[in-house]
């Protein structure tokens, strides 16, 4: 059983026991979170698509940690100028444990 769930803009197919990490998330390590916003289930062969949404759906979990992504590294150079910048950037990720898919 999956489901495609709308979380902060972004969709992710989630499924029971596993994880994910997502944008940044409110809370801290060990709170509970809760996507309504699911727009598809599937279970085997029966499959529920939302119009937008599937009605009555939800999907919990717990949020497992606060970290951060790997580091980008962006570098602009012209040539014969002596221009050089570079910059990083890590983006803040939270760690997410799906607990539940119910409908």
């Amino acid at each position: 059983m999956y489901a495609i769930v709308n979380i902060a803009g972004k969709q992710y197919k989630v499924e029971k026991s596993k994880y994910l990490y997502t944008d940044k998330l409110a809370g801290e390590a060990g709170a509970k979170v809760e996507f309504d916003s699911v727009l598809l289930i599937a279970d085997g062969a029966k499959v529920d698509v939302g119009a937008p949404v599937v009605k009555g759906a939800k999907v919990t979990g717990k949020i497992l940690d606060q970290v951060k992504d790997d580091k980008v590294v962006i570098f602009k150079k012209k040539r014969r100028k002596g221009y050089r910048k570079s910059q990083g950037h890590r983006q803040q990720l939270t760690k997410v444990l799906i607990e539940e898919i119910s409908k």
